[in-house]
Formats: C-alpha cells, structure tokens, sequence
C-alpha cells in the first residue's frame, strides 16, 4: 500500500504578497505628506528611475493617489499635490452656509432653470400627482471659485410660486423659502453613493471622466412634515469628505440583545 503525503494548505497567518505599486504609493505619500498643496511632483519617467521601478507600476500608484484626492493632475501642466478635502458635516443646511463655515466663499453658477412634469419618482417624493409641473434648478457649486458640485434641485410649481423670479435675488434657496414663502425645512432623508463621472459633469467640475464622484440624494420636509424639494447632487469624491457624528441610542430605546 502507497502512502500519500497530506495535502497542506496556506497557513491562516501567512502574509499576503503586496503588490509592487502598492509598497511604491506607500513611499509617494509619505513624500507627498511632507510637501505643501500645489507642489509639482515629479513626472514618471523621474519617479520611475529614482524608485527602480516601471512606469506603469509609478502610473498605478499615481491614479490611485489621484482618486484617493491626494494628488491632483491638471492637463497639460502635471501632477500636483492636492489641497485637503472639504470636510463637511452632514446636517440639513444649505450650501451656502455649509461653505461659509468652513471658511470659504461660496458662489453659484446657474446653468438650467425651467418647469417639468413630474415623473412618478418625484411625484412621490414632492407629493403631487405624476406630470404635474415642478421646478427644476441646476447649478454649478463653487467655493474659492473651485467647482465643487452640481445640485439638482424639484420643488413643487404650483406652492412656490414666482420662486424663479425671486431666486435672483438671494444667494440661498433656504433663505428665499422662508422669506418669501415662510417654509423652514425640519427634517430630511439623505443617501450617499458613489458614481464615476459622466462626461458633462467631469467637464463642469474639472475633473476626469470616470473619476468616483459623490452623488447625495436629499428629500426635504418642512415643520409640517409637508415634502418641499427632492435634490440629486453630484460632489467632486476628490476634494469631499462628509463627517457624521453619531450618538448611542438609550437603553429604553434600543432594540433587545437577547438573553
């Protein structure tokens, strides 16, 4: 009788094999760390030869700086060292106000305005019946002059009317609801996803297509629990980080562990 030698199998501690551009990011950022926001970086012929590696190991590790926001390419001029990302909190405030806290100075550019007849989706979220006409708002977001967002925004027509003509005259659709028409949002229900970049929306916001950009979905209700907008907006993932702060719910509130 032949004996068999046991098959072994891969130990459950043994290290995994890192990659090669992943060892190469580890060393870039440490680089990168050290240096201020907009300092050039090296091209990848020099990287390459410095660090004793292929081009396309250097070009890896630069993409993924580049989607992580730690870096920056600008066409034509190279790759620079990003500015930190905006980090803002996640409460129901304006943008308006969400910049000027953070210390920067916001403007809007406005790039579609006009009625539309509500699919079901939005009849559902505004409360109106389907194919009755709601406002449409698209704008482009800046801070510092830099493209930041682009914020779609439905509001139902027929409770805000003359909202169009009044949005020239004030820098924030909040203020404008509660001046004009009394309406102070309460409560909302947000999502957060991620999506690569359309076409239209990378040329906009300055950035790559197929670039991960954050797409926040925001259903908006007034102090009488009444719908008042639906927005899609779509966030450079490169320059925007969103911070929550979260507490434990009460005992009485929580649901049973079980025995």
């Amino acid at each position: 009788m032949t004996a068999t030698t046991p098959r072994t199998e891969e130990a459950v501690g043994d290290e995994p094999r890192i990659p090669k551009y992943y060892t190469l990011k580890r060393r870039l950022l440490a680089m990168i760390e050290a240096l201020p926001a907009g300092s050039p970086v090296p091209p990848e012929r020099t990287l390459s030869v410095e660090f004793g590696t292929s081009r396309t190991t250097v070009r890896q590790a630069l993409q993924e700086l580049v989607l992580e926001g730690r870096l920056e390419r600008i066409q034509g001029k190279g790759t620079f060292v990003a500015k930190p990302k905006v980090a803002q909190l996640l409460q129901l405030t304006s943008y308006t106000e969400d910049m000027r806290a953070q210390g920067l100075e916001p403007t809007s550019r406005l790039l579609e305005i006009g009625y539309v007849p509500a699919d079901d989706t939005l009849a559902d979220r505004l409360a109106v019946r389907p194919r009755t006409r709601v406002l449409r708002i698209e704008r482009l977001r800046l801070a510092n002059s830099e493209p930041m967002a682009i914020e779609i925004t439905h509001l139902p027509a027929q409770r805000f009317p003359g909202l169009r003509r009044h949005l020239t005259r004030y820098s924030s659709l909040y203020a404008a609801l509660a001046e004009k028409y009394g309406v102070r949002l309460l409560e909302a229900e947000e999502t957060i996803e991620t999506v690569p970049a359309p076409p239209r929306e990378a040329h906009l916001l300055g950035t790559d297509v197929g670039l991960p950009l954050l797409l926040l979905s925001r259903h908006s209700l007034d102090e009488d629990g009444k719908p008042v907008e639906f927005v899609r907006s779509f966030y450079r993932g490169d320059r925007y980080k969103f911070v929550a702060h979260l507490t434990r719910p009460t005992t009485s509130a929580a649901q049973p562990v079980g025995r």
